[in-house]
């Protein structure tokens, strides 16, 4: 047996106070408390919601509060009709207070897990949240983590610290993990038709966080404990990152020996077996894949082990920023231009197409390592308002339109039903790293990644 794996502590028999949860679930009886309103926490407070549950949400961003009580939404697959209807119905309690989890027969704690500037995993959102809802805690509640995270965490960070305060896991209360799977901007796949993975401290545990998830979700796949939840997350971000950095790779080989890797891939898809197609691009971004396989690399490291794909396919994805700056020298350098003086037009910010998310987005990158190299930039993305760098707290200025005399235009993200027809006709050169422009043709001369 692994002795880092979870064994369920099937001996232990819950209490008269828990033991009742999963038949109040059934019932519609209980209250859900959700902690962090954001992509993931809102979505799945609204499928509650919807299914007549009374939800408590808790968010520690005052404007997020404001916000959602005056029955907007600031998240975009959610929309403020929605969060105005359950508003207004008292069915959705919005707070900053935790104490309101009090009366809360669940808890799904869904807030931030991003690396820390070593890129070691941050684990303090999720140690927060606990430590605020420590003092409002009561028998017979169920508290469910579903922030990405190391196998591990859930019994090795939280369920100590319940303990401590005087309740047996298992008996008093329950314990589970349920990997989030939401993805901004997929309008195939959202909350109900999403299969919902559960693996709990405990047998009961597991069953009880089924029984809440089923509420809102097709198909629960239930598993032997929380650890094995919080590993099949991090497997799921990990195939997809190896395969963009296999793929990324790939459009570098292509770039130096002057094939379109956007063909290959696509001819290779035609094999109807054994492949399956990843497409490049300028580097990865968002919440999850750029960060959730390094949070498996990290717990190995402390077993002395290393995991060479998910080191060797984070450094190649890291670098397609810089393959991207090389690019662009390449086509400037075409027209006898140097990057510095030059005028670049970032079409795209976000990290991936229909969506707003700035966060890991490559782009950013790109920006920062373009400016340092002295060119003129500005940006234009119909889904994000304001760009400022990261590292350098640089802020990029907004083309209200294609036309500003730029000399090359970059396309980092490629957003659905964006009008690429003014821009091929506007400036002189496109490097198009995500294929946006397949099968169009204009003034530009455009090129591949």
């Amino acid at each position: 047996m692994n002795p880092h794996a979870s064994a369920p502590a099937s001996s232990l028999t819950p209490g008269p106070e828990l033991s009742k949860l999963p038949e109040r679930l059934a019932r519609r009886e209980a209250t859900v408390g959700i902690i962090g309103l954001g992509y993931v926490g809102l979505p799945l407070a609204m499928a509650f919601c919807e299914e007549g549950v009374r939800v408590i949400g808790i968010d520690v961003s005052p404007r997020k509060i404001a916000t959602l009580n005056a029955g907007k939404s600031d998240v975009e697959d959610i929309p403020s009709a929605q969060v105005a209807k359950h508003i207004d119905s008292k069915r959705f309690l919005v707070s900053a207070d935790f104490a309101a989890l009090a009366a809360a027969d669940t808890i799904s704690i869904c807030v931030p897990t991003p690396l820390s500037k070593s890129r070691d995993p941050d684990m303090s959102y999720i140690v927060s949240a606990l430590e605020s809802i420590l003092p409002h805690m009561r028998k017979g509640q169920l508290l469910v983590l579903e922030s990405t995270t190391y196998p591990g965490t859930t019994r090795e960070v939280m369920l100590p610290r319940i303990e401590e305060r005087g309740f047996k896991v298992g008996v008093d209360v329950g314990l589970a993990f349920s990997p989030e799977r939401i993805d901004p901007g997929n309008k195939k796949y959202g909350v109900r038709n999403t299969p919902k993975v559960v693996g709990g401290c405990t047998p009961f545990a597991t069953e009880a966080s089924g029984a809440l998830y089923g509420l809102v979700c097709d198909h629960v796949v239930r598993v032997d404990g929380a650890d094995t939840a919080e590993i099949v997350k991090l497997l799921e971000n990990t195939f997809r990152a190896v395969n963009i950095g296999l793929v990324n790779e790939i459009a570098i080989v292509c770039a130096k020996l002057g094939i379109d890797v956007w063909q290959v891939v696509e001819a290779a898809a035609t094999k109807p077996f054994g492949f399956m197609p990843f497409y490049p691009g300028p580097g990865l971004g968002g919440h999850c894949i750029p960060i959730d396989p390094l949070y498996l690399s990290w717990k190995l490291r402390t077993l002395n082990y290393n995991v060479r794909f998910i080191e060797l396919a984070d450094e190649v994805n890291r670098s397609m920023p810089d393959h991207v700056v090389t690019r662009v020298t390449d086509v400037l350098n075409e027209r006898g231009k140097a990057v510095k003086g030059s005028r670049i037009l970032l079409v795209g910010m976000a990290y991936k197409g229909g969506v707003g998310d700035l966060r890991e987005s490559p782009a950013l990158d790109v920006a920062e390592k373009l400016l340092d190299r002295g060119a003129t930039l500005a940006f234009r993305d119909d889904h994000v308002g304001k760009v400022v760098l990261e590292h350098s707290g640089r802020e990029l200025s907004r083309a209200e339109g294609w036309n500003g005399g730029f000399d090359l235009a970059v396309i980092l993200t490629a957003h659905p039903g964006t009008d690429y027809r003014g821009l091929l006709e506007t400036v002189p050169d496109i490097l198009d790293t995500r294929n946006a422009l397949r099968g169009q043709s204009g003034r530009a001369a455009v090129h591949r990644l």
